[in-house]
């Protein structure tokens, strides 16, 4: 199948699960044309079409409830209920249970593919040495208080001056048409009081999710800017890719609840809603956010590490590390090097049609 089929067949099974906003999703078309890092973020369905057949002994793996479309800019940082900061993956759309690998393969191809700065193949063992660290120890969140303080300065550079993050939000248009009630719902209860009056907006954001319905409520309170989130969810694209048809329960919620972390209480699955508090210190972090002058080895194993954090919720670390051993010498690389083709085989046909 191509590309352009694949994307053509999964556009319209996603239809039948959620409104889409056809201005987005051509943005999403434009976008996916520009560069190989972007295409890869905006085609997951694709990955899960062809993964297991370009990878096929990765494929065969245990199974954890894996993040799927996991990639270098899928972290960030949010507040937990103690008011820490703390840094993680942010963004859990496509949960499922997968081969434990796909979570390492993808992320590392996608470290591949954004050219972080730094060797290639060291970047990747530094993911596959976190990840099997984060395993032996039972997994540990990042908490960017008194520990990682490398991690804390690149994760927090960009929260110097938060008045461009709220002049962004307050310049989005009003929105004149009425959304759905349950996102109305859904935000309602999120907010930090009951009452508040609210100017809401369409948000253009992110790649993978482009062409769903996202709104956001902007409201004055305390003295302050407040903003929360709700966007569109479907069942993972892996069940596409699988069955090209049906429906399956959203995981969004499960895989938070399940996985080894701080928890942001702000981030609440309602219905077919993912509801989320915005603002500068909770929100995903780009790599041009980050400092220049930064540890890309340092922030790979960090990124290996909360893999796993995430995998420990569901699948057995003794289970994981026994069969990490029984994979050869730079396995990861090599897949992850399988799959960097594919992707940009598919870029390079579908930016020329």
């Amino acid at each position: 199948m191509t590309i352009q089929k694949a994307t053509s067949r999964y556009e319209a099974w996603l239809s039948t699960h959620l409104r889409i906003v056809k201005e987005d999703l051509e943005f999403k078309h434009q976008q996916m044309r520009t560069e190989p890092f972007p295409f890869l973020r905006a085609t997951y369905y694709r990955w899960a079409q062809v993964w297991p057949s370009v990878c096929e002994a990765e494929a065969h793996a245990p199974e954890a409830l894996a993040v799927g479309d996991l990639h270098v800019e899928n972290f960030g940082t949010w507040r937990d209920k103690d008011g820490r900061l703390i840094w993680g993956i942010n963004d859990f759309d496509e949960a499922w249970r997968l081969p434990y690998t796909n979570d390492l393969v993808r992320l590392a191809a996608s470290a591949l593919m954004a050219d972080m700065g730094c060797d290639l193949k060291g970047g990747v063992n530094a993911i596959l040495k976190g990840y099997r660290g984060a395993l032996e120890a039972g997994g540990r969140p990042y908490v960017l208080a008194e520990h990682h303080p490398i991690l804390r300065v690149m994760a927090t550079a960009r929260l110097h001056q938060p008045e461009p993050y709220w002049d962004k939000l307050h310049a989005l248009p009003e929105l004149k048409e009425t959304p759905p009630a349950g996102a109305l719902k859904a935000l309602a209860e999120l907010m930090p009081e009951r009452g508040l009056t609210w100017r809401l907006s369409h948000r253009v954001a992110g790649l993978g999710s482009l062409g769903r319905e996202r709104y956001v409520a902007v409201a004055e309170w305390c003295g302050g800017s407040v903003a929360r989130e709700a966007k569109a969810l479907a069942p993972s694209a892996c069940l596409w890719a699988k069955t090209g048809k049906g429906t399956a329960p959203i995981r969004y919620q499960e895989i938070v609840d399940e996985s080894v972390r701080c928890p942001d209480p702000f981030v609440r699955l309602k219905k077919r809603w993912i509801v989320r508090r915005l603002a500068p210190d909770c929100s995903r972090i780009e790599l041009s956010a980050l400092p220049k002058e930064r540890d890309e080895f340092h922030l790979l194993h960090a990124m290996g590490w909360e893999t796993a954090n995430i995998h420990l919720g569901a699948a057995k670390p003794r289970i994981l590390l026994r069969d990490l051993g029984k994979r050869p010498a730079g396995w990861l690389f090599k897949a992850a090097r399988n799959m960097q083709k594919a992707v940009l085989a598919d870029f390079e046909e579908f930016k020329t049609k």
